[in-house]
């Protein structure tokens, strides 16, 4: 009999923020013979993990997560799932192996954008012995593929508010800033920020309430990967409540980048979508002169 896939590097374990997707990659990865051990982390991890070996950890618990590796034989770590709240200083629990990176941790804890907290943690974990890979090695089945993945298309309009919006969601990506931009007409009208893709879109749905916003123009919201991000944590990704929201925004459509976003549950949002009538579809910035 075959050693389960990976083996020879020891065990893998997923950190489960909150959401659905550390369960998908679970599943992906005992479909592919893996035993993964669960970081469930504290006030964050919102599943229940229940026919699954794992333990509850603090967001900044280096040390009991050292002796988890230790003790569960763990050689290969996946990052997925949102965090919502950074440690504060008390939560921080260190071990040698990352004792010497503890002042750049604080540092960048203080003042980092989220793409430099989270290439911290990788720092951390594999100062443990661990190797860190993205969630779509386990689950590539996740990632967005260029052009419509419903039924619906982007229009001619659409396009260019895909790539106006694809122009405003890099600028901010360098800046560490957040992943999503929406554009109405040509114009930009929201930003996403530390409140997340959710929250941005209700922005969105409440300024065209008020008026503030074009009724007669639709838009789009475009997702990106930061051009400087380490692609084995928090690549872009949407869900069924992206498709809900943007819908209540009246926004046309959902554009993401292919091989770099990441779609929960693609076919219940890809049936959410079409039921909505709006358009969610895979974009690829290298294409010389278009984008999909």
């Amino acid at each position: 009999m075959s050693a389960p896939a990976g083996e020879h590097d020891g065990r893998l374990a997923i950190v489960a923020g909150s959401g659905m997707l550390p369960h998908f990659v679970a599943e992906a990865a005992r479909e592919a013979g893996e035993d993964p051990f669960i970081f469930r982390l504290s006030n964050e991890s919102d599943q229940t993990w229940d026919g699954f070996d794992s333990a509850v950890i603090g967001v900044g618990d280096m040390a009991g997560l050292s002796r988890l590796v230790k003790a569960k034989g763990i050689g290969r770590v996946v990052l997925s799932g949102g965090v919502k709240r950074r440690p504060a200083f008390r939560d921080i629990h260190v071990n040698l192996r990352s004792l010497m990176k503890l002042p750049m941790a604080v540092k960048t804890l203080l003042a980092g954008g989220d793409d430099a907290v989270l290439k911290m943690v990788i720092a951390l974990i594999e100062a443990q012995g661990c190797r860190v890979l993205g969630a779509h090695e386990i689950a590539p089945d996740l990632l967005a593929s260029t052009g419509p993945l419903g039924s619906i298309k982007p229009s001619g309009d659409d396009m260019r508010d895909i790539a106006r919006a694809a122009e405003a969601a890099e600028a901010l990506g360098r800046l560490d800033v957040g992943q999503g931009a929406v554009s109405v007409g040509g114009r930009i009208v929201a930003l996403e920020g530390v409140e997340g893709t959710d929250a941005m879109l209700a922005r969105v749905a409440r300024l065209r309430s008020e008026g503030r916003i074009s009724s007669y123009r639709k838009g789009v919201l475009v997702k990106l990967c930061k051009p400087q991000q380490d692609i084995r944590a928090d690549l872009p990704a949407i869900g069924r409540s992206t498709v809900e929201n943007a819908a209540k925004a009246g926004l046309a459509g959902i554009a993401v980048e292919a091989g770099r976003a990441l779609i929960i549950e693609r076919a219940a949002v890809l049936e959410a979508a079409d039921a909505a009538g709006i358009f969610v579809c895979g974009i690829d910035l290298g294409l010389p002169g278009e984008l999909m």
